[in-house]
């Protein structure tokens, strides 16, 4: 049977991120050639083989079919809106980044896209040129600005700083992508206040195209598993309870109240419940004064796996809908 082909950045935060959040899941890489080795292994995933790409590239072969699974910018994959060929299996919470509109701090009456369209407008009639906007995202600036009416405009595809353009005159606004906004404040830049075209963050994306025949399918559901539980395992925590004979009014209470789940049954030395993380402090709280005299602990989890596989049953759903 065939390998799963995951795609991971190759350098980078982004890489560095992608490798902490496969460890905290119990996924190491494992590269037999040492660092310039651009193929590798996850231990604890049976059937996956890795290639280390850069963001770009990952989502190019997600797009082309060529590897079934990928982490990479959700920017990059609405750039080329591969919606049809690609779907998202999860948001991972890192790599978080904005693709915004941007335009000169001195356009003191200029602060949402209504006010850009009439601007836009009177630029063209005055100048018989229309406004030039410096970018990288051609597609997702397009899409944004016809979805609010714009037209009188004209993209400048930006090979350097995007930032700069504005300054060094080559465009008179730009869309670009950007985490705290400080360097489009140091290019006397302001964000629109509608102006924010997407909220991106790093993804776990799989492809529409690829080949999943059985042995990938397989290889999926395992390493899907496994991130699955990490995700349950960042979300929650544990409550130890002293003992096995905590009255089952109390339990049923923690359920009801608070969402918690036992975990353990019969002679454990102790009752265990799954509490999910918003739910923790309230609990503690009711705990302290519905039962003051007891000793409890809280605890952090590695990884939980729950029935199901959530993230698994979101991929074959994706498959089956297919055209």
């Amino acid at each position: 049977m065939s390998d799963l082909i995951l795609a991971l950045p190759s350098k980078g935060r982004l890489h560095e991120q992608a490798l902490e959040y496969l460890a905290d899941a119990g996924l190491a890489l494992q590269r037999s050639g040492g660092a310039r080795d651009y193929t590798a292994r996850l231990k604890g995933a049976t059937g996956v083989t890795v290639s280390l790409l850069s963001a770009t590239e990952i989502a190019d072969e997600l797009i082309a079919g060529r590897v079934h699974l990928g982490m990479t910018g959700e920017d990059l994959l609405a750039e080329q809106d591969a919606g049809s060929r690609v779907t998202t299996v999860e948001r991972l919470g890192f790599g978080r980044a904005n693709v915004v509109v941007a335009v000169p701090r001195c356009w003191i009456d200029v602060s949402t896209m209504s006010d850009l369209d009439d601007v836009a407008a009177s630029y063209h009639a005055r100048h018989r040129r229309k406004l030039r906007v410096a970018t990288k995202f051609v597609g997702l600036t397009r899409r944004f600005f016809a979805a609010h009416g714009i037209a009188d405009y004209r993209i400048i595809e930006s090979l350097g700083a995007t930032e700069g353009a504005p300054a060094a005159g080559t465009a008179e606004l730009i869309v670009d992508i950007t985490t705290t906004g400080a360097t489009l404040a140091a290019n006397e830049l302001k964000i629109l206040e509608d102006g924010i075209i997407l909220e991106s963050q790093a993804i776990l994306a799989a492809s529409l195209r690829a080949d999943w025949s059985d042995g990938p399918r397989t290889a999926a559901r395992g390493l899907l598993d496994r991130i699955g539980a990490r995700i349950l395992a960042k979300a929650s925590r544990v409550v130890e309870l002293p003992g096995n004979n905590v009255e089952d009014a109390l339990l049923q209470e923690l359920a009801t109240r608070f969402e918690a789940r036992r975990m353990t049954a019969g002679q454990a030395a102790a009752t265990s419940l799954l509490v999910p993380e918003p739910r923790v402090e309230p609990m503690v709280e009711y705990l302290r004064a519905r039962a003051p005299g007891m000793l409890f602990t809280l605890g952090k989890p590695a990884q939980v796996f729950a029935p199901g596989n959530a993230l698994a049953e979101r991929l074959e759903a994706a498959l089956a809908a297919r055209p």
